[in-house]
């Protein structure tokens, strides 16, 4: 008798986005197809016809800052040479008919992660990361304070072709626009409203389920066991202060998410001993899926509170987070038309291959 797990095939609501739903079904693992290959790294501590290396600092576009301001730079951010938004020319907002348009303005900026042309995310320091990311708190902030016309600032990472990485040097960006983008305004709108039902934190209540429910579903027609739930199953990782969860619904097959133990809204407010933590617990992440993956390519991206007034009421609903989605697949036609992820990995399954990685 085999020992192997029943496939699965079953449609995920993902509790956060209830109109987001995700088909598990690991049978479809079994079909061929073409997955994103590996990224090829460049592994090169330094090249000279590289605009982001050190001592190429007349190649890029003008300084925005730079960390530390003394001695060599470790993290440096520029303008994008190629932004997709930018204040350079303004135009006035317009309709015809059922058309209508905002004038494209806002900010578009490059952050050089490390001075090492080929270092990858995993292989840097946690103080590093911890700089990163305040380095990030820093733009952040300047930049919702210095246009009241802009409503989002989102922070993300491209590594790779297939995640939309153009240059080999370790690099994320920071776009400041003037609308909050689809998907976080929905995560707002969905924990707003479970929050009225619940008086909760939907993050919070997912944290604590992670942390402390298990359960074992069995058959009503024959007794046996369907499902068992156990407590930590969806953990990847765990610190002090945070804690990175494999969702339930993950549209990708090796998505992780890191999120604050303790409940906090806004990005912003997290204090450099959180930053301490959030890096070590970010950094542990990053080893285990490289080493079960081994050079995936990959997005990450900061979800916080929106600013402004009329965001103010949701803080005590909404919880910032790292989401990190590995690009192991390239999506078909089902995917793209119905807008339905198929993941053909059990989250389980992927939560505990990562967690048996061994790190010192």
């Amino acid at each position: 008798m085999s020992d192997a797990p029943k496939p699965i095939r079953e449609i995920r609501i993902n509790p956060i986005v209830p109109t987001e739903s995700v088909l598990v079904a690991t049978a479809r693992g079994m079909r061929p197809k073409k997955a994103e290959a590996p990224a090829v790294r460049d592994t090169r501590h330094h090249v000279e016809t590289c605009p982001f290396c050190l001592g190429n600092e007349h190649m890029t576009p003008p300084q925005i800052a730079r960390y530390p301001e003394q001695q060599d730079w470790a993290i440096r951010i520029v303008e994008n040479l190629y932004p997709v938004l930018g204040d350079d020319q303004q135009q006035s907002n317009f309709s015809f008919g059922l058309q209508h348009t905002i004038d494209g303005y806002g900010r578009h900026e490059v952050i050089i992660d490390h001075a090492q042309h080929g270092i990858a995310l995993q292989e840097m320091s946690a103080q590093h990361i911890a700089m990163l990311f305040g380095a990030y708190q820093d733009r952040i902030q300047q930049l919702y304070q210095s246009d009241d016309r802009i409503r989002y600032v989102l922070a993300f990472k491209n590594f790779g072709p297939a995640a939309g990485g153009s240059i080999p040097h370790t690099h994320s960006q920071i776009i400041a626009t003037p609308v909050v983008p689809e998907n976080v305004q929905t995560e707002v709108t969905h924990s707003r409203t479970f929050f009225a039902k619940n008086h909760h934190c939907i993050f919070c209540a997912l944290i604590d389920e992670a942390l402390t429910f298990e359960a074992t579903l069995y058959s009503r027609e024959t007794g046996e066991v369907r499902r068992k739930i156990n407590v930590g199953q969806y953990v990847v990782e765990r610190g002090q202060k945070f804690i990175a969860i494999k969702p339930f619904a993950s549209r990708y097959e090796w998505e992780v998410h890191i999120l604050p133990l303790q409940h906090q809204a806004d990005y912003l407010r997290a204090s450099p001993e959180d930053l301490a933590d959030f890096a070590r617990v970010l950094q542990r992440t990053m080893a285990r899926l490289d080493a079960v993956l081994g050079g995936a390519q990959y997005n990450y991206f900061l979800h916080s509170l929106p600013h402004g007034p009329s965001y103010a009421d949701n803080a005590a609903s909404y919880h910032w987070h790292l989401e990190i989605c590995p690009r192991t697949s390239i999506p078909t036609g089902f995917e793209l038309g119905s807008g339905l992820f198929v993941n053909t990995v059990s989250p389980e399954d992927a939560a505990e291959k990562l967690r048996a990685v061994k790190l010192d």
